[in-house]
């Protein structure tokens, strides 16, 4: 079993399943990160049914520490993106009897 899946993996399964061309797949792949990404820089959240939510998390002000001066340094107020699966999709990967790829820690 694959345990990484890339853009260009996603492509090909894409292509094979719709009997689609790569290059014309290729686009309608950017595109759809392309709107993902248009829509949280613009604030918004995306929502896919099934699937999950891709939104914005807002982090709060903190301090940190600049290790070569040794120095505090403020951190200010920002937004990451985030996801949140379905309920449907975390009860199906929930029940999961395989063990996932270990990642770095």
């Amino acid at each position: 079993m694959e345990t990484k899946w890339t853009k260009a993996d996603i492509v090909n399964e894409i292509a094979q399943k719709t009997k689609m061309r790569d290059d014309d797949v290729q686009l309608i792949v950017e595109e759809f990160m392309k709107i993902i990404n248009r829509a949280l820089t613009k604030g918004q959240n995306v929502y896919l049914r099934g699937f999950g939510t891709f939104y914005l998390k807002k982090r709060a002000q903190k301090i940190a520490r600049n290790v070569k001066a040794n120095t505090p340094v403020v951190v200010p107020e920002h937004y990451i993106p985030a996801y949140k699966p379905s309920k449907l999709l975390a009860e199906k990967v929930k029940k999961l009897k395989v063990t996932p790829s270990s990642s770095k820690k």
